[in-house]
């Protein structure tokens, strides 16, 4: 059983997103619980690729918050250990045909003026950049800002210097329940092994975003949104950056939700050769999709036809946490006082987990932010789903909101 004495914050979620908020947040002095239903980057963050990027991402604010991250990410490889695997390996976008190009070329521009470093490679360059790349490509843009890191590494290690730094960590420990005050304020949260008592929680959990901000009473449109990774055997370095071809950016924009596949290929320091990238919005569907896997590795080997006689040693899939204007949910709820929200990244949490934080920690601490956090609000989603959290029969000095057995809460 957890004692009854207060914290000033219980980050919900253990994925990087989570681990970061708590980094953060015990870093500038307050006392933080982390509380997740299962492992450490047990959920989305376990199955991401560990892209840090700025390349996809159009100018406004999501660049300003991936430009910030940007920035953090390399302070913290400064002070993480070496096998988070940070590496700042720059990504290559590339376009097929000369419409794609120009479509290409327009977006570095803006991107240029946002303050992304980009430089335009001809075709008869791109065999210096990329020496296996397929012939005939129209050209590309290398974004020097691209970075890597292991993703469920860096999640393990920036909880772990949390916890030096004085966070507590309770693992397979799902929340049943937000706890709030007779004014609807947010008093902590109830596990089966007690309550953890604090003025501020974190929503840091992921695609089940949506599921845990019911429990406070309010609505959070996150819906999972499935891509599967592939795998190959390890191998001699091949491939020097993060290599993707231009219709990528298009797709994550997409708010559709039927199939959308286009080549994003990768090395990594163990050798294996890491392939993507397909999105649509199944649910929570697991089943391995042969056609998927099959369009994934076919796309790879037209781009790096060296891959043509690569093994597949395996693929797996994760759900990205999907907000239908491709915005992040960062900060406070006013809805709710006292709740924070930090999910809805989709495919960018692990590149964006630093900024999330640092907005996050300002707010909780009313400091002034390190950018404008207006177009995360999590307000914009509208009035709260089920009347004020608290209310109803039983609303006493605390009472807890929503059902009986909380969410799943990966990172």
């Amino acid at each position: 059983m957890f004692t009854r004495q207060p914290l000033d914050v219980v980050v919900v979620g253990a994925g990087v997103v989570g681990a970061a908020c708590a980094y953060y947040t015990t870093r500038s002095g307050l006392s933080v619980a982390v509380v997740d239903s299962g492992p450490v980057a047990g959920g989305t963050t376990g199955a991401g690729e560990g892209n840090l990027l700025v390349s996809d991402k159009p100018p406004g604010p999501e660049l300003s918050l991936a430009l910030l991250s940007a920035s953090l990410w390399r302070e913290l490889s400064e002070v993480l250990p070496e096998t988070v695997e940070f590496e700042q390996k720059g990504g290559l976008v590339v376009a097929a045909d000369e419409a794609s190009l120009a479509t290409l070329t327009a977006t570095a521009e803006g991107q240029a003026q946002a303050g992304v470093r980009t430089t335009a490679v001809a075709p008869h360059e791109l065999p210096e950049v990329e020496p296996h790349l397929a012939p005939g490509l129209a050209g590309g843009v290398l974004y020097p800002q691209d970075a890597q890191v292991q993703p469920a590494l860096a999640a393990a290690h920036l909880i772990r210097a949390a916890r030096d730094a004085g966070a507590r960590l309770h693992l397979g420990t799902p929340v049943t329940a937000v706890l709030t005050g007779p004014t609807g304020a947010v008093r902590g949260v109830r596990t089966g092994a007690g309550d953890l008592l604090a003025p501020a929680v974190v929503n840091a959990t992921g695609v089940r975003g949506g599921e845990f901000a019911a429990l406070a009473g309010v609505e959070l449109p996150v819906l999972p949104r499935r891509g599967f990774v592939l795998v190959t055997e390890p191998l001699p370095p091949l491939i020097r950056h993060k290599v993707y071809a231009a219709e990528y950016v298009a797709d994550v924009a997409s708010a559709s939700a039927a199939l959308q596949t286009s080549p994003v290929v990768e090395g990594t320091p163990s050798g294996p050769v890491l392939v993507g990238a397909s999105r649509e919005r199944v649910g929570f569907d697991r089943t391995l999709s042969v056609p998927v896997v099959s369009r994934l590795a076919a796309a790879a080997a037209a781009l790096f036809p060296v891959l043509g006689d690569t093994r597949v040693l395996r693929a797996y899939q994760g759900f990205r946490p999907y907000l239908p204007d491709h915005l992040p949910a960062i900060g406070p709820d006013h809805r709710v006082p006292g709740l924070f929200h930090a999910c809805g990244h989709e495919g960018a949490g692990i590149g964006l987990a630093p900024a999330t934080a640092a907005l996050v920690t300002a707010a909780i601490r009313g400091e002034e932010p390190p950018l404008d956090p207006k177009p995360f609000s999590p307000d914009r989603f509208g009035e709260a789903a089920g009347g004020a959290a608290g209310a109803g029969a039983g609303a006493g000095p605390e009472t807890g909101s929503g059902t009986g057995s909380g969410p799943q809460a990966p990172g």
